[in-house]
């Protein structure tokens, strides 16, 4: 019955909050209310309605679960609290004021840190600013907060701060059979097409057969190769993490160019491109390419994509072992050079709004190794960018 009540205050728009209920629980194993209605009224009003402006709400809430009710009994009963109540009550909440006080560490010392932690530590611990554990401050946990940290065994963003995540992380391939709502972005791709005819000669010559016929005197058909966009692309897709927001708007961009594009491949990153990609999420842990492969087999005159919200850590892109997931022996600054070196013609469309970019600083870093060529991810940002690949 607590619990019911507990939830029907929620229901009825009263801001409680589970550490408000866990405080009236500890109440009345204290046997503050001593088992009766009207004391446990008072006990829970003053417990759980912190604006005399819910007072109102409380009282009819309270009316509809306890009528009838003379004594607590059975309501007070022990009763298991739900496992997610338990894990959302160790994160960590801070005030703007409380985040600005905490420093970061710094890129080596954060590691040179974490290193004497786990050599030190023997236990579990929860809340506090220094050792390896959850809802607290420190740089190493789980559901806590902390500038610039090390997310250890936590199931996803909260604060997108971490700057490298020790968990094995499932992402999912963008859908290529997206039926996208109008044809602009297709309109939009076909600024990239540039003809010719190539392969074997296989498509009706009407006009040439028309003229070579009535030159011969006779039926001469005249067969042709098909004419094909000639341009050749290769996109390369951030996913996961941050990027989760914009899934939409990138399958609709992959669907589209899948089918705008004969000659066309795809590969999957994660924030910034390192030394292996993939074209499977599933099989990103065992399935991927190396770089310099990719490098390798496709030509020069491939025009380049990149689509991403570059928003992560700086130190991702500046520094050795700065990738959030594994240790990288080169920035991913150097792995970003040598695609530009090979393909000279690429560009990248950022989801996030040209007027936000100034806010992060990788964006800026990306942009600026891409040479300025990073258009927004509109139909505007689309069409600009196809016109840069083209000059």
């Amino acid at each position: 019955m607590l619990l019911q009540f507990f939830t029907a205050l929620r229901e009825a728009k009263v801001p409680v909050t589970l550490r408000e209920y866990l405080t009236l629980l500890d109440a009345l194993d204290r046997n503050l209310a001593e088992k009766r209605v009207e004391e446990f009224y008072w006990l829970s009003r003053s417990t759980l309605v912190k604006d005399e402006r819910n007072l109102d709400r409380f009282d009819r809430v309270f009316g509809t679960v306890f009528k009838g009710v003379e004594t607590l009994g059975g309501a007070l009963e022990p009763t298991g609290l739900p496992e997610e109540w338990l894990r959302k009550l160790a994160e960590k909440h801070l005030s703007e004021a409380e985040k600005a006080e905490l420093k970061a560490l710094g890129w080596d010392k954060l590691f040179e840190t974490l290193k004497q932690r786990l050599a030190e530590q023997r236990e579990r611990h929860q809340g506090g600013s220094k050792w390896i554990g959850t809802g607290g401050t420190s740089p190493f946990g789980a559901y806590g907060y902390n500038p610039e940290g090390i997310r250890i065994g936590q199931d996803g963003n909260r604060n997108f701060r971490a700057v490298k995540v020790w968990d094995k992380r499932e992402f999912r391939d963008l859908d290529d059979g997206v039926e996208l709502g109008t044809r602009n972005l297709r309109l939009a791709l076909r600024r990239l097409r540039r003809f010719a005819r190539t392969g074997a000669a296989e498509e009706l010559d009407l006009d040439g057969t028309i003229r070579e016929s009535a030159r011969q005197g006779y039926l001469d058909v005249r067969l042709r190769p098909e004419r094909r966009n000639a341009v050749k692309v290769l996109l390369f897709l951030d996913v996961g993490g941050s990027m989760d927001w914009h899934v939409e708007q990138a399958e609709e961009l992959f669907s589209a160019a899948r089918s705008e594009f004969k000659h066309f491949a795809h590969f999957y990153f994660h924030n910034c491109p390192y030394e292996a990609v993939w074209t499977e999420n599933r099989r990103r842990h065992d399935g991927r390419t190396p770089l310099l492969d990719v490098i390798r087999t496709y030509p020069s005159d491939y025009r380049v994509v990149f689509v991403g919200d570059a928003s992560m850590s700086p130190y991702e892109i500046a520094m050795p072992g700065g990738s959030v997931e594994h240790w990288n022996e080169e920035p991913g600054a150097a792995w970003l050079q040598r695609i530009l070196d090979h393909f000279p013609k690429a560009v990248w469309l950022n989801p996030v709004q040209r007027e936000h970019w100034g806010y992060t600083q990788s964006i800026a870093m990306v942009r600026q190794i891409l040479g300025g060529r990073m258009f927004p991810l509109t139909l505007e940002g689309l069409d600009e960018s196809m016109r840069a690949l083209v000059r």
